[in-house]
């Protein structure tokens, strides 16, 4: 815990920390302004994967999962690729990871704590993407009962629930994104070499997924699970994709680092 308080502080004290959770914030107040502006002067706009954005332009309670549609394709993977391979690399490139390690340390124990850092980091930040949200959309269209993809309407409390539901499955599939993205930096000094590498993989996946020649690999493809959250917004749910989503991405998570651990307690800090 003390590890794991130290990587917090660290990341609190630093701009670029808040300039990322800013540029997540912007997103739903961004969208949900346009949805408004465009449906006050009779313009279509983009329905969204799923028909979700459709269902937020009547009611700001759906706001906050139309804008987990937007976020989870690029802006997220990204911030997790930076901030899980910052965690680490970041230190290796001005040198404190060496006077760290000096200390009667486990590299185990480094490893969890900057990993938990990154994800408590990304937490919050989808934290505030929820918050603004529903303050925007409620704002704009108010925040009623809302009506499901399958078309029946559910409470209020229910809606809630389903999209804390949503993004808790959101932010296991980014987890696997920090995962990797610290496991690149056990092989690098460079935080930047570390995200990009990070972010590659989950693009070149996302790729393998968007072709019927590679439907063999996608129950193997974390990011071919990240959007089956929105089978929550149907009656009946099917829990399938949502339970094999969370078993793909405890597995990847739990691989990967295994193997960053595995790296790390080898690796020569001198180098």
């Amino acid at each position: 815990m003390r590890l794991l308080h130290r990587e917090l502080t660290k990341l609190f004290a630093q701009r670029r920390s808040y300039v990322g959770w800013a540029g997540l914030l912007a997103v739903p107040l961004l969208m949900t302004l346009a949805i408004y502006l465009s449906s006050r002067n009779h313009h279509p706009h983009d329905n969204g994967p799923g028909g979700l954005v459709t269902l937020a332009s009547h009611n700001g309670l759906l706001m906050p999962v139309a804008a987990i549609v937007l976020l989870s394709s690029f802006l997220l993977p990204l911030l997790a690729s930076m901030v899980g391979s910052y965690q680490l690399a970041g230190e290796a490139e001005t040198g404190t990871i060496k006077t760290w390690l000096m200390h009667s340390i486990s590299r185990g124990g480094v490893i969890l704590s900057k990993w938990g850092g990154a994800v408590i980091y990304v937490a919050i930040g989808l934290a505030l993407v929820a918050a603004g949200a529903f303050v925007a959309g409620g704002l704009a269209f108010g925040l009623h009962a809302p009506t499901l993809l399958s078309g029946q309407t559910v409470s209020v409390g229910q809606g809630l629930w389903l999209t804390l539901l949503s993004y808790l499955y959101v932010l296991a599939g980014v987890i696997c994104v920090v995962s990797l993205a610290l496991l690149f930096a056990t092989f690098t000094n460079s935080s930047l070499t570390a995200a990009i590498s990070a972010l590659v993989v989950v693009i070149v996946m996302n790729i393998l997924g968007a072709f019927s020649y590679f439907n063999f690999l996608k129950p193997y493809l974390f990011t071919s699970r990240v959007d089956a959250w929105q089978s929550l917004f149907s009656q009946p749910i099917a829990w399938s994709p949502v339970v094999k989503g969370i078993i793909v991405f405890a597995i990847y998570t739990a691989g990967l680092l295994l193997a960053a651990w595995y790296v790390f307690r080898r690796k020569d800090i001198l180098v």
